[in-house]
């Protein structure tokens, strides 16, 4: 069977164990506590001492006053069983009751007797299962001081019992708080020689006292049991520790004599483990042999579906592409990375299941799970090693190799790592057999110290390896040596892995040979992990990638859209990375699974920054509901819009005003859901508010001026969405009204953020306010040779024959001015859309033109009149009578240059150019003064 079908992930090694380890040997352990447990469960009232004074002393605070007495001395009594509670946390049960004693005679006829509140009970029980489960957790560490495994389990449960504690102390403070109020409400008892107070306010204040004085009680027996269950978790953490530096620097002295018993030790193992296996495969061939066939054939199952169907699922990340001829580095570290990852994962993945299989039918024997776990967990873990060395040298194509080597160093290491790999690997596959089996200790010492010294010498060995190459030097060169401090590093571990192992420090040579192993490949594949992420998510390198290039062509993504993905895709890799390879490492340095675990919870619940404590599980339940709700306001928004508002044919700027409400409601009860779930007293919001109305004193109060402003808008709706309105020397089309500003486009297509109070505090004309219909004006001027009821008569005609004016209201006409040679008439008609205004004017301009140049009647525009002097004037009547006049047609500066041009016997020139120039001129002046008076026009 070759080697790259065995398994892929380090991580199986620990569970593997685990599982092996929760065999027979466990199993005894484990009854053991639960028949202790049940031993005390039969007597309760030998255990159950210390939570006595806090079922007695709540007593009080229910019953009458007369035995308010009665109900203060079992406080007093609560200091008695402190065999589980320091004396110090006794005193204030004490003292804080006797208030209640003082005051206990004239109360016995004035106060009901109740039953005890039933939180100060329940928390009193609380406190009593506590007690008792503080007691079997101490001895429970006293029995298991040589088990790491059983002593992080017992802490984690320890400082879980340590919250609870400290939650039932919490949870009497309210009720605390409220009688220490009412007491002041009620004031001190009156003095000598006053008037006494009414017995029902003196059975008050005497009820009260009493019940806080139970409740004292409670508070200094939870903090008492508090303060145990701290020691206690720190006795065991220093017990883990000793127990870890004793087994790395515990000192075994190497004699011949400890190889002479190896050797007795193997031939007995290795007789007893023939033994046992035959036994367990001929009972399971002869009387489990279905469930054992079953249990093979989902394994092979399992090893199609994982191995063969990973590598063809993820072909193209984990299979050097052929046709490529100069893959870049980015390729080579995607390639690396992921065909290490995905087929350790898979191969682990197969090994789990078939250990599942095997257990689950109940073929395994006692003796015979831990070594198929340590087996597979073995075999996954140089697989894993394994596959990263091939990865990272690339021993076979020097095209996709990430370190510049040459061909032959590449072998030469990829072999050295195999090599240690697998005999680190044997080493805890025949520690793992000699502990199920029970053989002697001797025989585990032994084989440690040969792999160890093996390792040592393959290190060193591997200083002389020429691997190195120079830039211009092909792969295919003969190499050259290491930098000599490369070497020297070499030489170094190895020699300190043989001095340590021949010194008699067996454990901690094994803890180095692993660590360099296993951890060393766990660093480099989270370094070329972290390389891949920050080479996915540099800028244009994700479009590049067989992903990148697939969403491209499926969905038509724009290269924003991928650099986009391709940096959630880098973050995502460095999530990966730190997620399974830093508990892969902390594994390996000791720690264990419940260690982790617990580490884990509290990064997740509670960050303690001094005394602010941030839970991220609560931020992102809050980020999750403010996204609910956010996306449920956005739904709501359009679903009231479009079929409500739009079948009730509602106008467009209410529908906008009620989507913007809807949206400002649904946002803001938002927030306020994702503070509540993010774990934020909404209670301390007062502060920021507070805070928040300085500011509006100082700076941001024309913030909340503008914000109260766009309120009014959308309520008032002076304007909505769509209008034509002007404002000051603003005049455009309003796009937006938002929360501080209302957009306004221009007819120059210029989007003007204008702040809402401005629009609030100045006056806003609106065009299209509560109709679209407008009246437009056409100014005409034409001669005095001209019929004014004729011009009228044609002017209604005109504007009556266009089919966009409206016939009510009907066109008007009228003679609004005289000029020096001109009479001014004005068109005015109605349109039903003043937007369309424009274009009216406009056909109405050329059919004006048009019909008097057919009725030959003067210019209908204006003209610019100019001056003559006298002595012009007298020649031109005296000389040309004939010419003076102004033919038809022609403009009084066109005759009067004729005129002038006659009289000097020169031909006749237009006037025509100069006029038009000077009309340009001036034309182009009127238009820059109007834009500086009106930037917006």
């Amino acid at each position: 069977m070759k080697l790259r079908s065995v398994g892929k992930l380090p991580a199986i090694l620990v569970c593997l164990l685990a599982l092996a380890a929760a065999g027979p040997v466990m199993a005894q352990g484990t009854t053991q506590p639960a028949q202790g447990t049940t031993q005390s469960a039969t007597q309760p009232e030998q255990k159950a001492t210390p939570a006595q004074p806090a079922q007695t002393a709540t007593q009080p605070a229910g019953k009458a006053a007369a035995p308010a007495q009665d109900g203060a001395q079992p406080a007093d009594k609560g200091a008695a069983p402190g065999g589980a509670t320091p004396g110090a946390a006794t005193q204030p049960a004490a003292t804080a009751v006797q208030p209640a004693q003082t005051a206990t005679p004239p109360a016995g006829e004035a106060v009901p007797e109740d039953a005890t509140p039933p939180a100060q009970s329940q928390a009193a029980d609380q406190l009593s299962k506590a007690a008792e489960d503080l007691k079997r957790l101490t001895d429970l560490v006293d029995k298991a001081k040589d088990d790491d495994i059983v002593l992080a389990d017992i802490k984690v449960q320890v400082d879980a019992l340590a919250k609870q504690i400290i939650g039932v102390s919490v949870s009497t403070r309210p009720r605390l708080d409220e009688i220490k109020g009412r007491l002041t409400e009620l004031g001190d008892p009156p003095a000598e020689g006053q008037p006494p107070e009414a017995d029902i306010v003196t059975a008050e204040r005497k009820r009260l006292m009493a019940e806080r004085g139970a409740i004292n009680a409670l508070t200094g027996e939870a903090e008492g049991l508090s303060i145990q269950a701290t020691k206690l978790s720190n006795t065991i953490t220093a017990t883990r520790r000793a127990l870890f530096s004793n087994t790395l620097l515990k000192n075994t002295e190497v004699s011949t004599g400890m190889f002479d018993d190896a050797l007795t030790a193997t031939a007995d193992e290795t007789r007893v483990l023939s033994r046992s296996v035959g036994s367990w495969l001929s009972f399971a061939w002869n009387y489990k042999r279905v469930p054992l066939l079953t249990a093979l054939f989902l394994s092979l199952l399992a090893a199609l579906v994982f191995l063969a169907g990973s590598r063809r699922l993820f072909r193209p990340l984990i299979q050097h592409d052929i046709t490529d001829e100069e893959p870049s580095y980015f390729r080579r570290l995607s390639v690396a990375f992921w065909s290490t990852l995905i087929p350790t994962i898979a191969s682990a993945a197969f090994a789990i299941s078939s250990f599942l299989f095997l257990r689950g039918f109940n073929v395994l024997r006692s003796d015979i799970a831990p070594i198929i776990a340590i087996t597979l967990g073995v075999a996954v873990v140089v697989f894993f090693v394994t596959r990263l060395a091939q990865a990272v040298l690339s021993p076979r194509d020097a095209r996709w190799r990430l370190v510049r080597v040459s061909d032959r160093g590449a072998r030469m290491l990829m072999i050295a790592i195999f090599a240690m790999a697998l005999v680190n690997g044997l080493d805890y596959l025949f520690g793992g057999v000699s502990e199920a089996l029970g053989s002697p200790v001797v025989l585990t010492v032994v084989k440690s110290y040969i792999a160890s010294i093996v390792i040592g010498l393959i290190i060193m060995a591997s200083a002389w390896i020429k691997p190195t190459l120079r830039k211009d030097e092909s792969f295919d060169a003969h190499g050259r040596a290491w930098p000599r401090l490369v070497s020297f590093a070499l030489l170094a571990t190895g020699a300190l892995l043989i001095i340590a192992a021949v010194s008699g420090y067996v454990g901690l040579a094994r803890f180095i040979a692993t660590q360099i192993i296993i951890t060393g490949a766990i660093l480099v594949t989270m370094y070329i992990g972290i390389l891949t992420g920050r080479a996915v998510a540099k800028q244009g390198a994700f479009a590049e990638t067989a992903a990148g290039r697939y969403l491209e062509r499926r969905y038509n993504l724009e290269q924003v859209a991928l650099d986009q993905i391709g940096l959630a895709a880098g973050l995502s890799i460095y999530a990966l990375v730190v997620m399974v390879f830093i508990p892969l490492i902390l594994l390996q340095w000791g720690f264990q699974v419940a260690d982790i675990e617990s580490w884990a919870y509290r990064m997740v619940t509670e960050i303690r920054i001094g005394s602010i404590t941030i839970s991220l599980v609560g931020i992102l339940a809050g980020v999750l509901f403010f996204a609910l709700g956010f996306a449920v306001t956005r739904f709501v928004q359009r679903w009231i819009d479009g079929n409500i508002m739009a079948r009730s044919r509602v106008d467009a700027g209410v529908r906008n005003s009620i989507r913007t409400g809807i949206g400002y409601t649904g946002v803001g009860l938002a927030c306020l859901i994702g503070l509540s779930a993010a774990g934020i007293d909404l209670s301390n919001l007062a502060l920021v508010a507070g805070a928040l109305s300085l500011g509006v004193g100082f700076g941001l109060q024309n913030i909340v001026s503008n914000f109260v402003s766009g309120l009014i808008l959308l309520v008032e709706r002076p304007f909505k969405v769509g209008d034509w309105i002007v404002s000051g020397t603003t005049e455009g089309f309003v796009k937006r009204i938002s929360v501080r500003a209302t957009e306004i486009e221009t007819f120059q297509h210029q989007s003007i953020m204008m702040p809402n109070s401005l629009l609030i505090n100045a006056s806003v004309g609106n065009w299209t306010h509560r109709n679209k219909l407008g009246r437009s004006e056409i100014a005409v001027t034409v001669t005095y040779a001209s019929d004014p009821r004729r011009i009228m008569e044609l002017l209604s005609e005109i504007a009556a024959a266009h089919p966009m004016v409206l016939k009510n209201p009907s066109p008007t006409v009228g003679f609004t001015a005289f000029g020096d040679e001109r009479m001014t008439f004005e068109l005015r008609i109605y349109v039903a859309d003043v937007l369309t205004g424009g274009g009216v004017r406009n056909d109405l301009r050329v059919s004006i033109y048009e019909r008097f140049r057919d009725e030959r009647i003067g210019e209908p525009f204006p003209v610019k009149i100019e001056d003559v002097p006298v002595e012009d004037q007298t020649g031109i009547e005296s000389h040309h009578p004939e010419e003076v006049g102004e033919p038809k047609g022609a403009t009084s500066a066109e005759a009067r240059a004729s005129a002038k041009a006659t009289a000097s016997g020169k031909p006749a020139a237009s006037a025509a150019p100069l006029n038009e120039e000077r009309e340009a001129e001036e034309t182009g002046s009127r238009r820059t003064a109007s834009r500086r008076a009106n930037p917006n026009r």
